[in-house]
């Protein structure tokens, strides 16, 4: 019982903490990820410090990424934001192990608690030397206590199994979401200011020679 009660008491801690990491995470990401959109329209350094205020969030991590890059091509615009993404994935799935290990443990912590207590009480019946009544009743007691350890050890099995499957949830939907802002942080980038370079460059409507360099990786300034 002790190790499936330290088990219970790690799994409520994690519970704990990563509903108050979802909890600020969500409750913010949206109002950042708005706020950062709508300056990089205008402003790309003002995108950027937007996500610099937002950097102890991983939403403001993953945008600020692109954005404090200097003239990147699309390319490295987007590569910048999967490796950003890549990390705070890993971040989000601080505890899953864990959850994991107490979710197989714990059964198995239960079921041997309860096989080393039938031992004990089968070894201390009197079989076959005429027991009386109150052994017997004492014999059943025993049983009976030692199945609580397997109820005990399913019990703490059963809500780790649910809290990690809430964040498995929450993980999903946060990758989706994450892929969705990137795909329209980096048409942004593209349609707004690297575009338009390319056709600045030269005056008209087609590509010259710094045009030519813009594509093969350089980014002239603004």
């Amino acid at each position: 019982m002790v190790p499936i009660m330290g088990f219970s008491v790690a799994t409520v801690a994690t519970a704990l903490e990563r509903a108050w990491f979802w909890y600020r995470l969500m409750a913010q990401e949206d109002r950042i990820v708005h706020d950062v959109l709508e300056a990089a329209r205008e402003n790309l350094a003002s995108a950027q410090n937007i996500a610099e205020h937002a950097r102890d969030l991983p939403i403001g991590r993953y945008l600020l990424a692109p954005l404090r890059l200097r003239h990147p091509t699309p390319e490295t615009f987007r590569l910048a934001m999967e490796s950003a993404g890549d990390k705070e994935f890993v971040q989000m799935q601080k505890g899953d192990k864990f959850l994991e290990t107490t979710v197989a443990v714990s059964p198995l912590l239960g079921l041997l608690g309860t096989v080393t207590g039938l031992i004990a009480t089968f070894g201390s019946l009197n079989i076959g030397g005429g027991g009386t009544t109150e052994q017997a009743t004492q014999a059943a007691a025993g049983i009976g206590e030692a199945l609580i350890t397997t109820a005990a050890g399913m019990i703490v099995a059963i809500m780790a199994l649910l809290v990690f499957r809430v964040l498995v949830t929450l993980q999903a939907r946060q990758m989706d979401y994450f892929s969705e802002v990137g795909s329209e942080l980096e048409l942004i980038y593209r349609q707004t200011w690297y575009e338009p370079n390319l056709y600045e460059a030269d005056g008209t409507g087609d590509l010259g020679e710094e045009g030519k360099y813009l594509v093969s990786g350089g980014m002239s300034d603004r």
